[in-house]
């Protein structure tokens, strides 16, 4: 692989010809149905792959196995996706969440432990939404009272993704009940293997249980696992939150692109209709189709303006909010639209792919799990409050 700092077609030719090589070309077909263990299974094999070829964290710094610049993040996004490759999803919350926290917050001793453990394939999972503080994360109820060097945590964590194999748990805690709800919040790393943790999973209506509810029951967090200072957890959590936009989102259109819309229009060049024709003839399938399409070079175009602010170090938040919007909205619609397409017919095909995302060749499951994106990560109607009030300058 080349290093970086070369030319971008340098890059560019040598993601392609590793991604030649290393995408199993039949990984969907032979992922498709398998249990929940052979699919994480597969998933930490492919983080290994990634990880050998120094792909699983372009994006952090040079002395921790990355160093790519954005413009070369962006090649090598493109160029996975080009490739139908396996998405990074086990070591998504580790490498894109907690990990620009830790580099951002916390000390050189606690970057070296935790970091060192992403890159020898440690799996993390992030503890913020509650049941009663999802869109609003500041209500959050998690207790973590000070106990000499230890915090004494007790509480409930909704929508964790991927608790069952993580080793790590990024959670944020109230350490102060009397301060105002942004400013009693702390930001602690939790061994998953702690005493008084139980981790519950929850089976999605798209088939997979990679999300949990985590219980904490008088869990015993050392103050040195606390990241950034107490009380000030909502500064941390706000770096994390932002880290999950950019270049993954640009990842995933790049997918919606390509294998999205792309088989969206293979499909419906050989699909027959009712009364025999194929479903591309029809006018109203080309114009839903079309305008997908349309819609998707405007994200695109969006996202490459997001792109140069981030390297000119402008504040991106509104547009990443809009970003979030367009791309949500975008992926329901397509899934929608031509889950009616195929009609009764479609909904008959085979077991889910818990490993694709939403990537799996089985339209009805694509459009059950397109429903998530609607609400993770930010509500739809959290990004419109966030639009208004950052960009548009309304009241709250």
């Amino acid at each position: 692989m080349p290093e970086p700092g070369g030319t971008i077609d340098e890059l560019r030719s040598g993601v392609r010809a590793w991604a030649e090589q290393h995408v199993p070309k039949d990984w969907r077909e032979e992922q498709r149905g398998v249990s929940h263990e052979d699919s994480v299974a597969f998933l930490r094999w492919w983080g290994g792959q990634l990880r050998e070829a120094g792909l699983l964290a372009p994006h952090w710094p040079k002395a921790w196995g990355g160093g790519f610049s954005i413009p070369e993040q962006v090649v090598i996004a493109e160029e996975l996706a080009r490739a139908g490759a396996p998405r990074n999803a086990l070591f998504h919350v580790a490498v894109y969440n907690v990990a620009p926290a830790i580099l951002h917050s916390a000390s050189a001793e606690q970057q070296q432990r935790y970091l060192s453990g992403m890159l020898a394939g440690e799996t993390w999972c992030q503890g913020f939404s509650e049941p009663n503080a999802g869109s609003d994360l500041a209500s959050l109820q998690t207790r973590a009272l000070r106990d000499g060097d230890d915090y004494v945590v007790n509480g409930q964590k909704v929508w964790t993704s991927w608790a069952r194999e993580s080793r790590w748990c990024m959670a944020l805690v109230r350490t102060d009940p009397e301060a105002s709800k942004h400013k009693g919040i702390s930001c602690l790393v939790i061994d998953m293997e702690s005493p008084g943790i139980e981790v519950r999973p929850i089976r999605q209506a798209w088939g997979p249980s990679d999300f949990c509810e985590l219980f904490f029951d008088e869990v015993r967090v050392p103050v040195g696992n606390r990241i950034g200072d107490e009380n000030n957890g909502w500064a941390v959590a706000q770096g994390t939150l932002a880290a999950e936009r950019a270049i993954t989102i640009l990842d995933m259109t790049e997918r919606l692109r390509r294998r999205g819309i792309g088989a969206a229009v293979d499909q419906a060049a050989s699909f027959q209709l009712e009364d025999g024709s194929k479903a591309i003839d029809d006018p109203a399938v080309r114009e839903m189709l079309a305008e997908c399409f349309a819609e998707s070079e405007v994200l695109r175009h969006l996202l490459n303006g997001m792109i140069d602010d981030i390297v000119r170090g402008a504040d991106v938040s509104g547009t990443s909010s809009i970003i979030k919007i367009f791309y949500s909205e975008l992926l329901h619609k397509l899934t929608r639209q031509f889950t009616d397409v195929l009609g009764a017919r479609g909904q008959l095909d085979g077991p889910v792919l818990a490993s694709a995302g939403w990537e799996t060749d089985f339209w009805m499951n694509d459009y059950i799990h397109s429903f998530g994106w609607l609400i993770g990560g930010g509500t739809s109607e959290i990004m419109r409050n966030v639009i208004g009030e950052r960009m548009l300058g309304l009241p709250r």
